[in-house]
């Protein structure tokens, strides 16, 4: 049930035959994505779970979910990135219904992250479904 957007992250990730490509493809992605302004930088919008600091701020438009998202670590920049392909324009009531594990494992990405970094991305992909479940 993933968006368009997201579909064209698996076909790129398709082409990309090596982990160290796709992984410098989703850092570059990280740097690609706009600064979160400083002045969101604050606890409401921390995502407590990460190693890193890391921040998402939800928005509604037209009745679709968006966020804005940063992070003082490249790699966590480009997986907000990717969850920002995943779930940026989706209708609120149809976040819930994303199996945010099973699309990104068809990025290959479970393999190639850390347990940190696993724990980081379940904290923000909570993050996103607890939010959007609130505006629904």
């Amino acid at each position: 049930m993933a968006n368009e957007a997201f579909e064209e992250l698996v076909e790129t990730f398709a082409f990309l035959d090596d982990w160290e490509d796709r992984y410098r493809h989703v850092i570059d992605m990280g740097k690609a994505m706009p600064a979160l302004d400083d002045s969101f930088k604050v606890p409401a919008y921390k995502v407590d779970g990460c190693a890193s600091q890391v921040w998402l701020r939800p928005s509604i438009s037209a009745g679709n979910f968006e966020f804005e998202g940063d992070s003082d670590a490249m790699i966590v920049r480009g997986l907000i990135a990717v969850l920002h392909a995943l779930y940026a324009g989706v209708p609120v009531a149809d976040v819930a219904q994303i199996d945010a594990p099973a699309e990104l494992a068809r990025l290959g990405l479970n393999e190639h992250l850390s347990s940190q970094r696993s724990n980081g991305l379940r904290a923000m992909v909570e993050r996103i479904r607890l939010t959007a479940a609130q505006s629904a």
